[in-house]
């Protein structure tokens, strides 16, 4: 059934879910104010959030507050800095490792599981340097691999019976596009384009723990709060944003839902030959600086996506609302709530609540050490899943310490409650470590 049959049928919880965050958004007094000037993002202004190639970028080399000093690695981020400032070309290389222990697993499954990933980025500003009008190339290949029997990202789905994902990108694939796309912008940032192979998580329900590389695990705290059911990476499209006010801007995007990142090519023909797209549009608000318009901000985002006929699945939509507000100088608050219709997404309704606390304070959002949390209640999808399962529940925290300017240690803990697929146990802790190498 097509979308616009089903749109008016929007649950009243969501309804209320959003005036509620508007009247909230219009009554609290923000944190971090359109006068702040952020460190982390003032020359990459850009409607793709703070783990988008750029500002990942920019964060990894940005000085910080660490628990060691090590200045052996300072002339090569001076290099960094002048090999940029002359040519406008930066890239950026990680390597990521992550493991995670269960206390409980399905009968002959394990109760642990590891992967890690290495990540090579670069962006290229090759028009209108230093200008208000440029144009910048941008790519991301990743190397995904695990040193279990099973990759950590089906982790909790097959090894604990929990309708989720956590630690989305640690897969067994190999090497991975992630986007290599054109990123043209004009009068500072206030109009925006993307096209190429793009990556829909950098831009589409953005706020600011949404990373699994430095933030959380569990993907209901992540983009669409498990709701959405987004296209791969390298995904052929289009996207635009631009800021219709100050406070107000709209982004919107077409992409290919076939995308196969290890053979990104065959985009061309899957996006011009089965028309089978995801799209969706945004309209926010906010009441920060326009380079970190993700905190203090109110959105609500509406995708559809086509009928796929090899995989059985209708056409389906939803819809994600996020409340994101920072309290003071270093805490920060999120409401996060998704709904979807007939799609291939994992959950069918879903709702997060939970914070964070940056020791450095919300310039430091990103490049320093950080403390997050959440709940979630979820149900799973229906069309997916059957009629027969019962919600489920999901608790995390996490400390990320930033060692040194190029290392991070991250522990976390998750406990799931009453997973859906699992008729046994009411309770699973799950016990994480990741590390971060990048420079």
């Amino acid at each position: 059934m097509k979308t616009e049959t089903h749109i008016r049928y929007l649950p009243r919880a969501f309804c209320r879910l959003f005036l509620t965050a508007l009247f909230l958004f219009c009554l609290v007094k923000p944190g971090f104010s359109q006068s702040s000037e952020s460190s982390m993002a003032q020359e990459n202004r850009s409607f793709k959030g703070p783990d988008a190639a750029e500002k990942r970028i920019a964060s990894d080399s940005a000085e910080k507050n660490t628990l060691f000093q090590w200045e052996a690695m300072t002339p090569y981020y001076d290099w960094k800095d002048q090999l940029y400032e002359k040519y406008g070309y930066n890239y950026g290389i990680a390597y990521i490792p992550a493991i995670a222990k269960a206390s409980e697993s399905l009968k002959t499954m394990d109760d642990h599981a590891s992967s890690a990933v290495l990540r090579l980025s670069g962006i290229w500003e090759l028009f209108g340097r230093g200008t208000d009008t440029t144009g910048t190339l941008s790519y991301m290949v990743e190397h995904r691999h695990h040193y279990t029997d099973e990759a950590l990202n089906s982790f909790h789905l097959v090894n604990l019976g929990n309708v989720g994902v956590s630690s989305v990108p640690f897969d067994d694939d190999g090497w991975h596009l992630t986007h290599l796309m054109w990123d043209q912008s004009w009068q500072n940032g206030r109009f925006e384009i993307y096209a190429g192979f793009i990556d829909v998580t950098d831009f589409v329900d953005v706020y600011p723990l949404t990373s699994f590389w430095t933030d959380v695990s569990n993907y209901v705290f992540s983009v669409g709060v498990a709701t959405i059911d987004l296209p791969d990476d390298a995904a052929l499209g289009l996207a635009a944003g631009a800021w219709v006010t100050n406070t107000t801007y709209v982004i919107g995007s077409i992409e290919d839902r076939n995308s196969d990142p290890n053979d990104p090519l065959d985009g061309f023909d899957t996006f011009v030959n089965d028309h089978e797209y995801f799209k969706s549009i945004e309209i926010g608000w906010t009441s920060s600086a326009w380079e970190a318009y993700y905190l203090d901000n109110l959105h609500l985002t509406l995708w559809h996506v086509d009928e796929r006929s090899d995989q059985n699945l209708e056409d389906g939509w939803g819809a994600v609302l996020s409340f994101t507000h920072t309290l003071g100088e270093k805490w920060l608050m999120f409401v996060r709530g998704g709904y979807v219709e007939d799609a291939g997404s994992l959950l069918e309704k879903s709702v997060s609540i939970g914070g964070g606390y940056t020791p450095g304070g919300m310039e430091a959002l990103g490049v320093g050490s950080q403390l997050g949390f959440g709940v979630n209640w979820g149900r799973p999808n229906t069309t997916v899943f059957g009629n027969t399962l019962e919600d489920q529940y999901a608790v995390e925290a996490y400390f990320r310490w930033q060692m040194t300017r190029s290392i991070a240690i991250t522990p976390d803990v998750q406990l799931l409650i009453k997973p859906a697929l699992n008729p046994k146990d009411d309770r699973i802790w799950v016990y994480g470590l990741r590390a971060r190498i990048a420079i």
